[in-house]
């Protein structure tokens, strides 16, 4: 049986993050039963993943702080604090920081599973785009294009 889990600010330990930021951990799959993985990541200004797809996760992205454009398909949209996402599996996604400052974001993936991919990035002694396609690729994330601020300038 899963057990409740509270984890008090500022708590989850933090790594890199391949969007120039940092990611924190609020709940990963071994203490939700493989259920859903929870983090925080900070995007630096003018950052953000290359377009990509999950093939097992839904995704879900709700802004904290900053101003971020998110490309869902084909569809461009643009929101700041308390702008919610939903991204079933298989769909193109990505997003960009078009802030001045940080952006922060509460990300869940369900079922759980992508802690892998964060994992194994921050790991990675020279991370670039080559390597969050291969780590992506294990946990079953493809990259399907570039980064908005190549496809998308704003």
């Amino acid at each position: 049986m899963t057990e409740p889990v509270f984890q008090p600010a500022g708590a989850g330990g933090r790594m890199g993050n391949p969007v120039g930021g940092d990611v924190a951990f609020k709940l990963r799959g071994e203490h939700s039963g493989g259920r859903l993985t929870v983090l925080e990541t900070v995007v630096a200004p003018g950052e953000g993943p290359p377009l990509h797809t999950h093939a097992n996760e839904d995704e879900t992205l709700y802004v904290i702080e900053g101003e971020v454009r998110f490309k869902l398909g084909d569809d461009l949209q643009s929101g700041g604090v308390g702008a919610f996402v939903f991204v079933p599996r298989g769909t193109r996604h990505t997003f960009q920081n078009v802030g001045d400052g940080q952006a922060r974001m509460l990300v869940s993936f369900t079922p759980s599973g992508m802690e892998g991919f964060f994992d194994g990035f921050a790991e990675l002694e020279a991370p670039g785009p080559e390597g969050f396609a291969r780590i992506g690729a294990e946990v079953g994330m493809a990259v399907v294009g570039p980064p908005l601020a190549r496809s998308d300038p704003a």
